[in-house]
């Protein structure tokens, strides 16, 4: 009697699989690791689906692609370019101070990216 008792109880106490925990916007830079960048790229990109208004996730994706190298730059510059529009319909000091900073130094690299060597050459 005793033993069926204990059998019963210890059956009832089974685990169970966690649950994966909910996507949140800053999981992009979650666990950065550079050897992983293109599973990194793989997540990012699906924070950014799941999250398709805040531009947080749009900027965290462009560090991300600028780390995979040049053939990247194109697409990380649209990524900047659809962040800084999605900032500026948002609330004001409604966004991190750091993002809107972020976001105005990468949108500048991604202009100079786009003009040609020779007038890029020529600034100071």
């Amino acid at each position: 009697m005793v033993l069926g008792a204990m059998g019963f109880l210890v059956a009832g106490c089974s685990e169970e699989p966690l649950s994966e925990a909910p996507m949140r916007s800053d999981d992009c830079l979650r666990d950065i690791r550079l050897d992983q960048v293109g599973e990194q790229l793989k997540r990012c990109d699906r924070v950014v689906a799941a999250f398709p208004t805040n531009p947080a996730p749009l900027n965290d994706r462009y560090l991300l692609r600028s780390l995979t190298g040049p053939d990247q730059e194109r697409a990380a510059c649209a990524d900047i370019r659809r962040a800084t529009a999605l900032a500026s319909q948002a609330k004001p000091g409604s966004l991190d101070p750091q993002l809107r900073t972020d976001l105005t130094l990468r949108l500048a690299l991604c202009q100079d990216l786009s003009k040609p060597a020779a007038e890029t050459a020529a600034q100071p």
